[in-house]
């Protein structure tokens, strides 16, 4: 499954920076017809099933592109996914669509859990000591989890940092131990 999540995502940037079309307009109407989909058995069952000829499931995804103000080049993106029997794939090709796009525009994207709130002047200045760190920007989505203590946790991809107390208190103890 990941090979084609990749390669349908990857022609889907590729159209898009090569048409030169606004990257976040496209993704907002690439999710916007996963959420459709998601939310419609009856739409997936449609786009699903073999016997009904491509044709009919097209003129489906011409109607819902007139109705939504979808662009030419998401409506033939998901027309080669009915074509090519991967509409189920649909809402995984889009997350690795948004992934492409995020690194093609050089962003990262950030989990930060804090042990409490934080203010909009703490979370530019901890975003903009992640991005001195990685060399991007980022885009990062906030969480609160008071166990932490203080300080907080930033996850980008598999990598973690760890700055909060409970994190400084097991490297104590780890060095401690040993």
């Amino acid at each position: 499954m990941a090979s084609v999540t990749i390669t349908y995502a990857r022609a889907l940037a590729d159209a898009v920076f090569d048409a030169h079309l606004d990257p976040a307009k496209t993704l907002v109407e690439a999710q916007a017809i996963t959420q459709l989909v998601s939310e419609s058995k009856e739409l997936r069952q449609v786009w699903e099933t073999p016997s009904i000829p491509a044709e009919q499931k097209r003129a489906v995804l011409d109607a819902i592109v007139a109705r939504e103000g979808i662009s030419h080049t998401v409506r033939n993106f998901v027309a080669v996914l009915i074509d090519h029997r991967r509409t189920n794939f649909l809402a995984p090709i889009v997350k690795q669509f948004e992934l492409e796009l995020d690194q093609r525009m050089g962003f990262a994207e950030a989990d930060i859990t804090s042990a409490r709130e934080l203010n909009e002047a703490e979370r530019h200045a901890l975003e903009s000591q992640v991005e001195k760190l990685i060399g991007k920007k980022v885009r990062a989505r906030y969480a609160r989890d008071a166990s932490l203590l203080g300080g907080a946790v930033v996850r980008l991809g598999s990598t973690i940092y760890d700055g909060s107390v409970n994190g400084q208190l097991e490297r104590i103890r780890t060095a401690i131990s040993s």
